[in-house]
C-alpha cells in the first residue's frame, strides 16, 4: 500500500460526500479521472470513499449531474497572449469573474456570490449552485462569455482539497449552495431546436431486402436518438460504422446515410462541429467490413 499521506484528500472527499455530492478519484496532482465510467462510479458512500482515498492521494472529482449541481467556472488567462475578444475588451475585463460582473450589470442582477465558492489552483473561481428542477442543463463552454464555462449534467469539477500541479483548490466561501439564479438558468439553457421533420427513409420497394435495410437504418437512427447526453458521440460513431458497412457493400447511399444520421444527432443536441467528423470516421471504419444483404 502506498505510504503517501492521503488524509487531506480523504477528509475533503468525505466532506463533499456529506453534502450529498457524488465524488470519484482523479489522478494525483491532475484533473483527469483515475477511473473509467467515472459518472456511474461516483459515490457518496463513506466506506467506499475511505477505501479509495486511503490507497492513494487522489484528487477529488465531483460529478455535477448526479450531485444536482451546476458549477459556473470563472477562469483566468493562461498566458499573456490569452486576451479577451473585442466584445469584452471594451468593458476592460481581465478574467471570467469580470465577465460575470458585466453580465450581472447588463441584466440588472446582483453578483451571485452568496453560495459555496472554491478558488482554483490557477486563481479562478467555481461558483456552486443547485440545479433547477425540470429540464437538464448541460456543460457549456464560453456560452456566457469569455473565460466562463459551466459544468452540469455529464460534467465534473475538481473539488476543494485537490492539488493540481502543486497548487491547491481551496474553499473561499464555505456557504450552503444557493439555487441557480433564474436569469443565469435562462442563459445556460440550450437554444430550442427548430421543428424537426421525421426521418424519411427513401426505401420504398416492398421486398425482403428493402425491409431489412429500412429496419437497419431505423435501428441505427434510433440508437442515436435514444443515447444518453454523455453518450451521443459514441452512439453516432457506432451507428455510422454499422451503416457504413452497408454503404461500402453498395446497399445504401452515403449521402443519404449521412443526412439521416446528421438529422438524428442534431435532434439530440450534439455539437454541430462534432457531427460530420464523427460520421465520416464511422463510415471509414465501416467501409473496412463491407456488407451486402442476402436476397
Amino acid at each position: 500500500m502506498p505510504q503517501t499521506d492521503t488524509s487531506g484528500q480523504l477528509e475533503a472527499a468525505l466532506e463533499a460526500a456529506a453534502r450529498g455530492w457524488h465524488v470519484f478519484p482523479l489522478i494525483p496532482g491532475d484533473k483527469r479521472p483515475a477511473v473509467r465510467d467515472w459518472q456511474t462510479r461516483a459515490t457518496t458512500d463513506p466506506d467506499r470513499i475511505t477505501r479509495c482515498w486511503t490507497y492513494a492521494p487522489y484528487n477529488i472529482g465531483i460529478a455535477t449531474g448526479p450531485s444536482g449541481l451546476v458549477v459556473v467556472d470563472l477562469d483566468t488567462p493562461k498566458n499573456t497572449d490569452d486576451t479577451p475578444p473585442a466584445e469584452w475588451a471594451a468593458d476592460s475585463v481581465t478574467s471570467g469573474e469580470d465577465v460575470l460582473a458585466v453580465l450581472c450589470e447588463r441584466h440588472s442582477q446582483p453578483y451571485p456570490h452568496e453560495t459555496n465558492t472554491v478558488r482554483t489552483g490557477r486563481g479562478g473561481v467555481h461558483l456552486y449552485f443547485n440545479a433547477p428542477e425540470g429540464g437538464e442543463l448541460r456543460n457549456t463552454a464560453a456560452k456566457l462569455g469569455w473565460k466562463v464555462d459551466s459544468r452540469a449534467h455529464g460534467g465534473y469539477v475538481v473539488a476543494a482539497g485537490s492539488i493540481v500541479t502543486g497548487r491547491p483548490y481551496t474553499p473561499v466561501h464555505n456557504a450552503p449552495v444557493a439555487p441557480l439564479p433564474d436569469w443565469l438558468c435562462n442563459l445556460l439553457r440550450p437554444a430550442p431546436l427548430p421543428p424537426q421533420k421525421p426521418v424519411t427513409i427513401a426505401l420504398t420497394a416492398n421486398d425482403r431486402r428493402t425491409a431489412y435495410l429500412r429496419a437497419a437504418v431505423k435501428a441505427e437512427v434510433g440508437r442515436v436518438k435514444r443515447s444518453a447526453p454523455d453518450e451521443h458521440n459514441a452512439a453516432l460513431y457506432l451507428a455510422s460504422v454499422a451503416l457504413g458497412q452497408l454503404v461500402s457493400g453498395g446497399e445504401l447511399d452515403e449521402a443519404e446515410v449521412t443526412a439521416w444520421l446528421t438529422d438524428a444527432a442534431a435532434q439530440v443536441g450534439q455539437k454541430p462541429r462534432e457531427i460530420p467528423r464523427t460520421i465520416a470516421s464511422g463510415l471509414r471504419a465501416g467501409a473496412k467490413r463491407a456488407r451486402k444483404v442476402a436476397v
